[in-house]
């Protein structure tokens, strides 16, 4: 059931692929209207994959990549149905659709078995540690689209309008930047409960605060120096990046304790 329910949120996400790309063409306020509705749709698909996870498992979808990437599509995609109230544009609904599909299609390729929780993660921090992450690294995520948007359309948009997507960039990444600091927070916390240690620098850790270093740049950046428009939307895509090189490319490249798949 589980991956039927998958595939019919995957489906969804690609006829909304679809259908966003020819409203850049064409858009009208039906079309508007059937993407909001393929966005709801994949997102209860989603939810209910969770639900029927949990309700195999008996926990929370924290034991593996597999199980962290779902989670953190569905937190992107509630994140984005969110924003899109704020701002709404065919190129966001565009990338947040790419990002979506790009990371469900990523998760298939992740062993999916369900499998008990490891002795290092048996404890009541991993809860508050992970849905720190999802929030931070969502909040990360849908920056990163509207980022996207604002390279797209600077060069044919009102300034009034660029302004008002700055500064709902700007608001996610601080969102972003304050759970990110408390999942690194959490993560010491737990760390020195199980390994003694409040930091070992893990390739995991290490790319958690070079993580949170690329966006105290950019906040730094914006408020000494006034970085604002195009400066600001490249250093969060450059933020993006390093955070997926921080879930994906850390956990399957380089070993360490953070190491499960």
């Amino acid at each position: 059931m589980e991956n039927h329910l998958l595939n019919i949120g995957f489906a969804l996400l690609l006829i909304g692929i679809m259908i966003s790309l020819y409203s850049l063409w064409w858009s009208t306020e039906r079309l508007h209207n059937i993407i909001k509705g393929i966005f709801w749709l994949a997102l209860l698909s989603l939810t209910v994959t969770i639900i029927v996870r949990i309700a195999e498992t008996g926990r929370l979808p924290f034991a593996s990549m597999y199980e962290f990437t779902m989670i953190f599509t569905w937190a992107i995609l509630c994140l984005f149905v969110i924003t899109r109230r704020k701002f709404n544009s065919p190129i966001f609904d565009l990338l947040a659709n790419i990002l979506v599909v790009l990371l469900l299609l990523a998760a298939s390729f992740l062993p999916s078995e369900a499998r008990p929780l490891m002795p290092a993660l048996q404890s009541a921090w991993l809860h508050i540690h992970v849905l720190t992450a999802i929030i931070a690294y969502g909040s990360f995520a849908v920056a990163f689209c509207l980022a996207g948007v604002y390279l797209f359309q600077e060069n044919n948009t009102a300034t009034a309008e660029l302004r008002r997507l700055d500064q709902l960039i700007y608001r996610l990444v601080v969102l972003g930047f304050v759970f990110l600091s408390l999942v690194i927070i959490t993560g010491a916390i737990w760390a020195e409960q199980v390994w003694g240690n409040w930091w070992t620098w893990d390739p995991k850790e290490t790319w958690s605060l070079v993580t949170w270093l690329v966006y105290a740049a950019y906040l730094h950046a914006r408020r000494t120096y006034n970085w604002k428009g195009r400066k600001s939307a490249v250093m969060v895509i450059v933020g993006f990046v390093v955070v997926l090189i921080t879930l994906f490319g850390v956990s399957l490249i380089l070993p360490g304790l953070h190491s499960y798949i």
